[in-house]
């Protein structure tokens, strides 16, 4: 289930697990909680019938009027999709988790809209954690250089479309913040 939770980070004991000062999986105030911090969110009412494992071509087919409407707003130069699952390299998928876990920010927007599976977006912005959980047909637009970390799950299974205004794709520039550390990772 989507879901969002919002940490302080001026928590009184930082050796304690945070507890959030608001949750919520209800998808208005989602997005109402997101906006008034810059970040877009929302859902797409359609999800088209995709057979097991399809690739690039029959997912950016099956959403072509959602990406259009998407492309024709922002002008993305480069559009794909991503997929992760316990069938690829462990080895790979794990190094690509801990990669991910480090904050990190881009000079673009990081926008992204989830086909299958879930993943956990921690947002750091002023003195607060904003955690999305992400599932299938949510999108979510992390707004350039938002400090933020990734986490896919210790068995990732997603695919996701991912939109780049530049064609060089994700650009990482890590913090060297090791604030990540101490909010919860997606189970």
């Amino acid at each position: 289930m989507t879901q969002l939770s919002i940490f302080s980070t001026q928590a009184a004991d930082v050796d304690a697990a945070p507890k959030p000062v608001f949750c919520t999986s209800h998808a208005e105030r989602i997005s109402e909680q997101l906006q008034t911090r810059g970040i877009n969110f929302g859902r797409w009412s359609t999800k088209p019938l995709l057979r097991p494992g399809a690739g690039q071509e029959e997912i950016l087919n099956s959403y072509e009027a959602e990406i259009t409407a998407l492309h024709r707003k922002e002008n993305y130069q480069t559009i794909d999709v991503m997929r992760v699952n316990p069938d690829q390299n462990q080895t790979k998928t794990a190094q690509l988790r801990q990669q991910f876990l480090h904050e990190h920010r881009h000079a673009e927007d990081e926008v992204r809209c989830f086909v299958e599976g879930r993943g956990l977006f921690s947002l750091h912005i002023n003195e607060e954690v904003i955690q999305v959980l992400c599932e299938t047909n949510d999108w979510i637009t992390i707004p350039a250089e938002t400090r933020h970390w990734f986490d896919m799950g210790a068995t990732p299974n997603y695919c996701v479309i991912r939109f780049f205004q530049k064609s060089e794709g994700w650009i990482a520039k890590f913090t060297q913040d090791t604030i990540a550390r101490r909010y919860p990772y997606l189970d």
